[in-house]
């Protein structure tokens, strides 16, 4: 471990979160919602990455200047929203500067358990929101309009928790934040489609990235190129990779991945002699079943009928 390295502080419940961040204790032991923007807020920032587990949405007016993407930026920059699931690590093993510190406490954050979907159908289903799992370099930028959707219903959570909970607030705010993963899905598939350039960008290089790894034969020592390999080379997470390829191109990666795969074993199959084991072997596969199941079912022929084709 690194001389400066610190290990991240995990915050078990929200009252526990709450005193470190220099807040009052929160009014529901499984929600809270922090609203630095219509409130002021002396917020205190771990100074170290810490641990959540609960689930963590922030929404921020001004994400603050040109947010860098890859090599280039996000294009709205009026407001933006970070997702964190529970046990993901969040923040820097830094000091956290002042200016940091005043943009944080700008901000709306929204800290739900996993424990007050208990009983309702969103327990399962918020698994379901890709976006939980994302970088926090894969914001979701909003619009004026969506800025003002998402204000809306943060204020109507932020008023059901300040009144006297009886036996309809819990359906209330549930219908309210499930309202909001929806919306934020919605926003995420209008970011992937109006971020036309950068996303061209990103499936140029990541063909380039397949086509060097094959050309290389890198599949020979290091085997078939995983979704892991390919988000890291790209400096994205692997399900904003996935969720983006999906969106624009209908494939997720791991079928780009065999899509690749399956192009390089036609051309090996067409134009060498090596056999359908040798193949296998320099395109990754540990057996030669594997290879040969795998492309019946992208071509609906065993690579012995594919390759009599040509002979």
């Amino acid at each position: 471990m690194k001389k400066n390295a610190h290990i991240p502080q995990r915050f078990t419940s929200l009252a526990q979160a709450m005193k470190a961040f220099g807040m009052p204790a929160p009014q529901h032991p499984l929600i809270a919602l922090i609203n630095g923007i219509d409130h002021r807020l002396n917020y205190d920032p771990p100074k170290y990455a810490h641990m959540l587990t609960f689930y963590k949405v922030s929404f921020r007016p001004n994400l603050g200047g040109t947010v860098k993407y890859g090599q280039t930026y996000f294009d709205f920059q009026d407001g933006g929203m970070l997702f964190a699931a529970p046990n993901q690590i969040i923040g820097h093993d830094q000091s956290v500067d002042t200016a940091e510190k005043q943009c944080v406490s700008r901000q709306i954050t929204l800290l739900i358990h996993p424990d007050f979907f208990l009983n309702y159908p969103l327990a399962t289903n918020v698994k379901r929101y890709g976006y939980f799992s994302y970088d926090t370099s894969e914001a979701l930028h909003l619009s004026d309009k969506e800025k003002g959707i998402i204000l809306s219903l943060l204020r109507i959570i932020e008023d059901e928790l300040s009144h006297c909970i009886d036996e309809f607030s819990q359906d209330v705010i549930i219908s309210q934040i499930e309202l909001l993963l929806n919306y934020a899905n919605r926003f995420y598939k209008r970011q992937f489609i109006t971020r036309k350039v950068v996303n061209n960008t990103l499936l140029e290089k990541m063909e380039q990235i397949l086509n060097d790894y094959f050309n290389d034969k890198k599949t020979i020592h290091k085997g078939i190129p995983s979704v892991n390999y390919l988000a890291e080379n790209l400096s994205i997470s692997p399900g904003y990779l996935s969720d983006m390829l999906r969106t624009l191109t209908g494939q997720s990666a791991q079928q780009h991945i065999h899509q690749k795969l399956i192009e390089n074993a036609k051309e090996k199959l067409s134009t060498t002699n090596l056999s359908i084991g040798e193949i296998a072997f320099e395109l990754g596969f540990e057996h030669s079943q594997s290879f040969s199941k795998l492309f019946k079912k992208k071509t609906n022929l065993s690579p012995m009928e594919f390759r009599a084709r040509f002979n």
